[in-house]
């Protein structure tokens, strides 16, 4: 699991139904709309202090930014299942 995405689309998620706009967010929680993009895109590695920051912006909590969702593929189906080798 990858979980800068997984933060990504989590915080893109909770901060859309909040009513956000990267630039309107970005003023509220003193972070850049770059940063919010790249955010969003699985680009940033946030620290424990940034999402916390983030997540009071957003009136959530630190934990529903990493809570595993159900659009991350399984990391078993990323991988080839081998063949069995019966004889």
């Amino acid at each position: 699991m990858d979980m800068r995405r997984l933060v990504g689309r989590n915080f893109a998620r909770l901060r859309l139904a909040k009513g956000f706009t990267q630039e309107r967010f970005a003023e509220v929680s003193g972070v850049t709309q770059q940063y919010v993009s790249g955010l969003e895109r699985g680009k940033r590695n946030p620290t424990v202090v940034t999402l916390y920051h983030i997540a009071t912006a957003l009136g959530v909590t630190p934990v529903e930014l990493v809570m595993p969702d159900n659009e991350a593929p399984r990391e078993s189906a990323k991988t080839p299942k081998r063949k069995s080798r019966r004889k």
